[in-house]
Formats: structure tokens, C-alpha cells, sequence
């Protein structure tokens, strides 16, 4: 599993002219990607993970101050474009595994006592947020 983490002031999920999902203030925007043999885990140490990065102001996490996550799904994470012009997607997880992972990803988030809010899987998103610094992490489990 591959996460891009934000530092975000607030982010915004809207799906249709209709937000979907939004979090408020200081917290992490979190673009979530699986490839074929990721598992649940996997996706159970990127939550871990999550949940206490110390990425926040004054090296907090999200566990330290309650701060919330936007989790969205991005197959896009795994595309390739080392040939050609235009990438390739083998690398990506079809949505019958991605899915599940990913809603796993939240779950666990949410067992550890997250306030979780997410984007719609498969849909085409459109996402908007303030990153706060900015403070971008890549993140592989």
C-alpha cells in the first residue's frame, strides 16, 4: 500500500456538486493506493501508521491532538510512466481489491479512535484542501 499524506487546514471531497466527505482545521489529507498483493494487514499498519505520524504542528500526530483524516482512494498511485508518454495502471489493484483494503484502511483509523471522513470509491472526485506548510509525506507499509 502506498498513502501521499497531507498536512492539510481543512480538505473537501465533493462528488457530483455534492461534498461527500470534509474535514475542518489541522489534520491529514490522505491518498490512499493498493497494488495486487497488499493485505488487510497491510492496511492495518498503515492506519497504525496514520494515526501517529508526527506530522503536525510542533511534531504532534493525529493521535496526540484528535486531529481528523480524509481518506480517499487513488489507483492513480500506482500508475508507471517510465515509457512512453502515457502511464500504465498494471501496478494499480482492481476495485474488487482496492476497495475493501482501503475501507479497511478507515476502519482501523476509526478502531483507534479517528475521526474519519472519506471520498467515494470509483467516483470521479474532485478534492480541494489547504495544505499547511506545505508538508507532503510519501508513505509505503
Amino acid at each position: 500500500m502506498r498513502a501521499v499524506v497531507q498536512r492539510v487546514d481543512g480538505a473537501s471531497v465533493v462528488v457530483d456538486g455534492e461534498t461527500v466527505g470534509a474535514i475542518e482545521g489541522e489534520g491529514l489529507c490522505v491518498l490512499v493506493g493498493v497494488t495486487h498483493d497488499d493485505t488487510p494487514e497491510q492496511a492495518d499498519r498503515l492506519a497504525r501508521k496514520l494515526w501517529s505520524l508526527r506530522m503536525l504542528h510542533d511534531e504532534k500526530s493525529c493521535a496526540d491532538i484528535g486531529a481528523p483524516l480524509l481518506v480517499i482512494s487513488q489507483f492513480t498511485l500506482y500508475g508507471d510512466v517510465r515509457k512512453g508518454r502515457r502511464p500504465t495502471w498494471s501496478a494499480a489493484a482492481p476495485g474488487e481489491v482496492a476497495e475493501p483494503l482501503v475501507d479497511e484502511v478507515v476502519a482501523r483509523l476509526r478502531a483507534l479512535g479517528a475521526t474519519v471522513a472519506t471520498g467515494r470509491f470509483g467516483a470521479r472526485m474532485r478534492v480541494a484542501l489547504t495544505n499547511d506548510g506545505p508538508f507532503t509525506v510519501l508513505v509505503e507499509v
